[in-house]
């Protein structure tokens, strides 16, 4: 019947008893098939890390600035990692480093979620924020 009508004979659905088959032109199939994908393609939102670094001793100044753009980044839908460098001296006031990094989860609760709470990673501390979907 197929041949007849100048079509292909495509099987759609191989596992069914019995096998199911339709008549339609394959090359068009393949074309839209691959259109559909590229259209999901286009629309999903790739999600990027985006890292804001911190100091124990970083002023409100300073703050407000870096905490300005976790709050841009979260408002676009990224995943923000927060780090708190520490050198020298500083590692003998982890303290103080922890209590910025909850001051920072405190700020950002109505934009995000905490995905891990602070933790140290050599001389380092990081916490990741989560963005909450609207």
């Amino acid at each position: 019947m197929a041949l007849d009508v100048g079509l292909d004979l495509v099987e759609i659905s191989p596992n069914a008893n019995p096998p199911v088959c339709k008549i339609m032109d394959f090359g068009k199939f393949k074309y839209e098939t691959q259109k559909k994908e590229a259209e999901a393609r286009k629309n999903q939102k790739i999600i990027e890390i985006k890292e804001v670094k911190f100091r124990p001793n970083t002023d409100t100044h300073d703050y407000d600035v870096k905490m300005r753009n976790v709050f841009k980044f979260l408002e676009n839908g990224d995943k923000v990692k927060v780090t708190m460098r520490f050198r020298g001296r500083e590692m003998a006031h982890l303290d103080l480093g922890r209590q910025l990094l909850e001051r920072v989860a405190d700020d950002t609760e109505e934009l995000g979620k905490i995905d891990s709470m602070p933790k140290m990673e050599g001389r380092q501390m990081i916490m990741m924020i989560t963005p909450t979907r609207k």
